[in-house]
């Protein structure tokens, strides 16, 4: 399956409903024990923030997240070694094919937010924006989405003076990021990265290692910007930029919005177990996307939490 971008008509309707209007959370009975969390790094801080906010409903209730990336979230779900799959990017074939092999069945696919991959620069460099083409032609070495050349000075994009001599260093994320996977497919047309850009085994790493390094240009997703960054605006073609603002992200205008996931598995015609089941609930109440618009991320729209729910057997009114 491949990465799937979110469409303008689907997006559009974030506009619509922020704040969310999901049902409240109400606190349930009888809801304890361990949830496990193996996946995206993207959503490592925001997991987080779940557990914390969720463990005061539930003072018992334990968590253990590791946000190693979201290729590693299929395998703990289907080896059994975690019961929640945070992902970054859709999942594959052969990753829902060897989950079905075991388990005789698919994972439950869940959308618990919407995010963007943003470029970030440090907060001096001048440079307006990126096309995609340039992008494509700065980041790989396949130049498949029809760059002239490769791009690997600053004054390439038209920057002069202190900036005309100086050489674009890359950072980027590690093939287990469902970010480099997004990336890969929307600004490089599943080419092949350069040897030269430098993989961060996490998103804030990548803005960091931007802030302080000269002439940086790096990848990473949007909720990770700090005060030490500027994200560029980015076209499809030309330089007709669209800036990442949260308005245009949820209206699609911006080419490379995405959802963000929770996996898990579920049996056909079984309820998930009530702690999972709760969590998720939780997550898409007004209290949980709350917690998504803090984060730097935008909440799911109201119709497509009731989509989720639906998908783990909890009945809308």
């Amino acid at each position: 399956m491949p990465v799937i971008r979110i469409s303008a008509a689907l997006l559009s309707l974030a506009l619509c409903v922020l704040p969310v209007s999901a049902d409240e959370y109400q606190k349930q009975p009888g809801v304890s024990g361990t949830i496990t969390s193996v996946g995206s790094d993207t959503l490592g801080n925001l997991m987080t923030f779940w557990a914390e906010e969720f463990k005061r409903y539930y003072p018992h209730v334990a968590f253990q997240i590791q946000a190693s990336g979201s290729s590693t979230a299929p395998a703990a779900l289907t080896e059994g070694t975690a019961n929640v799959g945070p992902m970054s990017r859709d999942l594959k074939e052969s990753e829902i094919a060897y989950f079905s092999k075991v388990h005789g069945y698919q994972p439950t696919v869940l959308k618990v937010a919407i995010d963007a991959i943003a470029l970030f620069v440090d907060l001096h460099n001048p440079v307006a924006g990126l096309n995609l083409q340039e992008v494509d032609a700065i980041f790989s070495v396949t130049r498949y989405c029809g760059g002239p050349e490769s791009i690997a000075y600053w004054h390439q994009l038209g920057l002069q003076g202190s900036w005309k001599n100086k050489r674009i260093r890359l950072f980027g994320r590690n093939s287990v990021s469902g970010t480099y996977g997004l990336f890969k497919a929307e600004a490089l047309c599943q080419g092949d990265f350069l040897a030269t850009v430098n993989e961060q085994p996490g998103s804030a790493s990548v803005v960091q290692s931007v802030a302080y390094s000269d002439g940086a240009l790096g990848y990473a997703g949007f909720g990770y910007k700090t005060a030490g960054v500027r994200a560029l605006s980015i076209a499809r073609q030309g330089n007709q930029y669209i800036s990442p603002s949260m308005e245009n992200i949820a209206s699609g205008q911006y080419p490379l919005s995405r959802f963000l996931y929770l996996v898990v598995n579920k049996a056909p015609e079984q309820p998930l177990p009530l702690l999972e089941r709760e969590f998720i609930r939780f997550i898409l109440s007004p209290v949980g996307q709350d917690l998504v618009r803090r984060d730097g991320f935008i909440p799911v729209p109201d119709n497509v939490i009731r989509q989720q729910l639906r998908l783990i057997g909890v009945d809308i009114e």
